[in-house]
């Protein structure tokens, strides 16, 4: 019987192995239920260009609880918003397994309208 974060991690396996394919950038999200994290990945994986998470301090003063909707569209402003100064335009999207719905959604989309091309 297979765990739901283990086949959460076989679905992420192959959108990972798809982006290394293509070797472009990788923005990278992960949830849990309290907080959301994204990062964006050079082509070869090795080194965190731009990253952002509802834990730092200066996003906890704007929005009291990381695990909503509200917080992932502050960081996904935010990331888009550290990619642009990094020299980064174009990224590939890896939800990370999970469903392109909810929090994960509103990340996606907060990081295109600020610039984000994926």
């Amino acid at each position: 019987m297979i765990d739901k974060n283990t086949a959460r991690l076989r679905r992420a396996r192959k959108t990972r192995l798809k982006i290394a394919e293509l070797k472009s950038l990788r923005l990278s999200v992960f949830r849990t239920n309290c907080h959301i994290y994204a990062q964006i990945f050079t082509a070869c994986g090795s080194k965190v260009l731009a990253a952002a998470s509802s834990l730092e301090p200066d996003v906890r003063k704007d929005v009291a609880n990381g695990g909503n909707v509200a917080a992932a569209v502050v960081i996904g402003k935010l990331i888009a918003e550290r990619a642009k100064q990094a020299g980064v335009e174009q990224v590939a999207f890896d939800r990370s397994g999970f469903q392109y719905h909810g929090r994960v959604k509103a990340l996606a989309e907060a990081a295109r309208e600020a610039g984000l091309k994926f």
